[in-house]
């Protein structure tokens, strides 16, 4: 994933592991068309595990559920 940032650092190899996880619990959450709250729990302890949520996370989660919510392919649960 490519980002532009004025003044950004470059990622480093760490950061780069946790987005790829991150990436493929999204898929997974989603992948049945339905986002659950015990999946966006999951989630959210995994974009803030090391303490901080980055652009890079927040850009993932708007790619994969946001922008799927918005276009009705996908529907988050309610509890």
């Amino acid at each position: 994933m490519e980002r532009y940032q004025p003044n950004g650092t470059p990622l480093s190899e760490a950061d780069k592991a946790e987005l790829a996880q991150l990436k493929q619990l999204l898929e997974r959450a989603i992948a049945d068309g339905v986002l659950t709250a015990d999946e966006m729990a999951q989630i959210k302890h995994q974009m803030s595990a090391d303490g901080k949520v980055t652009y890079e996370e927040l850009e993932l989660y708007r790619h994969f559920v946001e922008e799927r919510i918005h276009k009705g392919v996908l529907v988050r649960e309610i509890r």
